[in-house]
């Protein structure tokens, strides 16, 4: 577990799946700036978490649950490998109750000291919808910086809509800034 201050980031566990097809299935869930997420029923979920198990090592494709101090689940969070360069892509998604309450900027901090501890990559990329204000905010608090506009990335509430690159580099890096320990 990967403990922060106000929220803790965790593997996704089998007994994640009904909160994960609850998020997933909720169109509020994906907010206004991003695709509405494809539906799955709980035992779909289930098989693409125990195929997922079983070829991470070939797709590098890792989900953690955002959850408070008091063990609820508030989000989910993820991180990629981005073949064949040596970099990492983060992204994390909140349940609609919890926006607005800075736990993205401390779960993206706590996803960013992992990784740089852990991995020898020498830069993290997310990328964020142009209107999505908070997110970009959240991700340039933590050190990222936009590198560029991908136009018409995703299809989004019925049109084409921009996207903003951002990365962080080790060396823009240096020391962790929350993450001490990992339990």
């Amino acid at each position: 577990m990967l403990e922060g201050r106000t929220v803790n980031l965790r593997v996704m566990e089998r007994d994640d799946i009904d909160f994960l097809a609850e998020c997933r299935n909720d169109i509020n869930f994906w907010g206004e700036h991003n695709p509405i997420g494809e539906q799955f029923s709980k035992s779909e979920l289930m098989k693409g978490f125990d195929n997922a198990s079983n070829s991470a090592i070939l797709i590098e494709l890792k989900w953690f649950i955002i959850q408070k101090k008091d063990g609820i689940r508030i989000g989910l969070m993820y991180h990629r490998t981005v073949q064949p360069w040596r970099l990492m892509e983060i992204g994390c998604f909140f349940v609609p109750s919890e926006r607005g309450k800075r736990f993205g900027t401390e779960a993206t901090q706590l996803m960013i000291d992992y990784l740089f501890l852990s991995r020898n990559i020498v830069r993290i990329q997310a990328i964020t919808n142009v209107g999505n204000r908070a997110a970009r905010k959240a991700l340039e608090n933590v050190g990222l910086r936009i590198e560029g506009t991908i136009r018409k990335l995703h299809f989004v509430r019925g049109v084409w809509t921009d996207y903003y690159l951002l990365s962080i580099l080790r060396e823009e890096w240096k020391v962790p800034k929350i993450l001490t320990k990992t339990a």
